[in-house]
């Protein structure tokens, strides 16, 4: 787990003591559940086959990150397709140069 910083902390104790107050109207709090219930809908199923290392490894870092392996999956997709995914720089031995960090292409083209 990430550390935290003075600041972080701060929040934090004010929250465990009850301090924070929201500051969101009725309005505003129906849209965001409204769009979190909306998010969380998962309606369609899908199957893929993978390696067993590549497996292995997602199982491993969605134990990191202490979320069920096929939400990693889906959060990775979802990322993909919105443009938010990032390449993680690496090392000049690695590549040959540093990797900048930039969001992926999404083809605005049909899909197969």
């Amino acid at each position: 787990m990430p550390k935290i910083d003075e600041y972080e902390l701060e929040v934090l104790s004010a929250f465990e003591k009850g301090q924070l107050k929201s500051v969101a109207t009725k309005a505003e709090l129906a849209k965001f559940k409204a769009a979190a219930r909306a998010t969380a809908i998962k309606d369609r199923r899908v199957n893929i086959r993978l390696t067993s290392g590549d497996l292995n490894d997602i199982q491993v870092k969605a134990l990191e990150e202490g979320v069920p392996y096929q939400t990693l999956i889906a959060s990775v997709l979802h990322k993909y397709v919105t443009g938010r995914l990032f390449e993680a720089e690496t090392s000049k031995h690695a590549r040959g140069t540093t990797a900048k960090r930039r969001p992926t292409r999404r083809s605005s083209g049909p899909r197969a």
